[in-house]
């Protein structure tokens, strides 16, 4: 078996910087389009399905949408993490699905945006369900393969940070391009071109950027120079069922889950943050989250030593505790903190949030492929696919739950500003999807889910897991 050379790592992690891109325009701009705020509709928006809890009277359309498209997305992870364990293929069990999958994922991601009737229709709702489910399961037949050779394309515990934190950089960069789109649609807007057609070429433009980019390992490595794996014969429900009788991965499942859905809730919440609570143009929604990015990247060394130093599972608990802090924070931002200049409380947030995202941008996934390869030890059947497959279930579900709630909870408050508008003479020909109340809430429900994360963390036990690899 061939060692991991630095670049065979940056060929790994190019992919992770396209997928990431989609993910996080997806995460970023999905709720953004389909159900503005009215900040969003008074500068052209326009709203394209039904607005307000018209379901049932307590959901959203896009956040029913949404989470039944991440429910369906998180059914289907074991699925395909079972087909890609049990491929017998001359080019490995996770490089063919990565090439079946990535130029298809990019063109139905562009599909999304491209409602066909340009005002509100039932049409456009059936057109956004269809493409948000197809959306999802081509994501995960490209993620899930590609995270699972996290677990076996490196041979050692240092060959395995240095990957994860290549594959965690190129996420921040791929999420980070994410947010440049309001540059990008508003120096078209500012052309002359209305907002909805200037952000849908954006998304289009990023998206073949993305695709190149999932390419460029799905062609540049042969999996099978670094792990020769024995493919699996169980079928979905019994590797599934494997898998979660590990009891570490149990507990790791189980703060995932909050953590996924608390960061969801932040990461949508975001550019209405920005927008509603501070008060600020939506492009300080780029400049803000690229300050996160580069402030992150300056503590990844000392993320690696210090994992080595003390341990992931300590240093997991303590980017918790950093988040609570910054999402606690954000919900007070704006008016409530008015003693504080606004373009300081932005700052404040992008300084808090930097060392607890560089945590999690490099750990979780070596924790995973710690989990997976000593099971592997335990039980002698590799199948880390599963493993990450199982993961990326909870992830999903953590976000499903929370777009389903962040729409819910956004609208509170809602009826009192439109009505405000209204005195005003404000424009309000359109539903507004949400209000400053909401978006406190939001954040505060986050800062209570990475508090909940922490505690759940500590019943982790990572002497063993280490133990049983070593």
């Amino acid at each position: 078996m061939k060692s991991l050379t630095k670049g065979k790592m940056w060929c790994y992690a190019i992919g992770q910087l396209g997928w990431s891109i989609i993910s996080g325009l997806i995460g970023s701009w999905l709720v953004y389009f389909y159900q503005p705020s009215q900040e969003a509709i008074n500068e052209g928006m326009i709203s394209l399905i039904p607005q307000g809890r018209v379901v049932l009277g307590i959901l959203t359309i896009i956040g029913l949408v949404t989470a039944i498209g991440r429910v369906f997305d998180a059914v289907t992870d074991p699925l395909v993490g079972n087909w890609s364990d049990s491929l017998n293929h001359k080019l490995g069990r996770r490089i063919p699905f990565m090439r079946w999958s990535a130029i298809p994922l990019g063109l139905v991601f562009i599909l999304v945006f491209c409602a066909p009737v340009q005002s509100i229709s039932a049409i456009n709702t059936v057109w956004l369900f269809v493409t948000v489910l197809a959306y999802y399961f081509l994501i995960t037949c490209y993620c899930t393969p590609y995270t699972s050779l996290l677990a076996e394309l490196p041979h050692n515990q240092e060959e395995k940070l240095k990957l994860s934190m290549c594959i965690s950089l190129t996420f921040i960069v791929g999420t980070c391009l994410g947010y440049t789109a309001p540059i990008i649609w508003g120096i078209m807007i500012n052309g002359g071109m209305a907002r909805v057609p200037a952000m849908r070429i954006t998304f289009a433009i990023l998206s073949v950027i993305a695709t190149i980019c999932m390419l460029v390992p799905a062609f540049g490595l042969n999996e099978k120079d670094y792990y020769e794996a024995k493919p699996t014969s169980s079928n979905m429900f019994s590797s599934l069922g494997k898998t979660f009788k590990n009891k570490d991965f149990r507990v790791f499942l189980g703060q995932d889950i909050i953590y996924f859905f608390g960061l969801a809730m932040f990461q949508t919440g975001l550019p209405f943050f920005v927008t509603s609570l501070l008060q600020l143009p939506e492009s300080w929604t780029t400049y803000m989250f690229g300050g996160l990015t580069l402030l992150s990247l300056a503590f990844y060394p000392f993320v690696t030593k210090m994992a080595a130093k003390w341990g992931k599972k300590k240093l997991l608990i303590a980017a918790f505790i950093g988040f609570v802090i910054t999402f606690g924070f954000t919900a007070l931002s704006g008016e409530k903190l008015s003693f504080i200049p606004i373009y300081v409380q932005a700052v404040i947030i992008v300084i808090l949030g930097s060392f607890p995202q560089a945590i999690f941008g490099i750990i979780p996934q070596t924790i995973i492929a710690d989990i997976a390869l000593s099971d592997e030890v335990v039980t002698g059947e590799s199948r880390s696919g599963m493993f990450y497959a199982a993961r990326t279930f909870a992830m999903k579900m953590g976000q499903s739950l929370a777009m389903l709630l962040f729409t819910s909870l956004a609208t509170i408050g809602a009826s009192k500003a439109v009505a405000a508008a209204v005195e005003t003479g404000s424009a309000v020909e359109q539903q507004a999807g949400g209000s400053p109340l909401g978006y406190r809430i939001v954040a505060l429900v986050a800062s209570i889910c990475c508090l909940i994360g922490g505690f759940i963390m500590m019943f982790y036990n990572e002497k063993r897991v280490m133990e049983q690899i070593a």
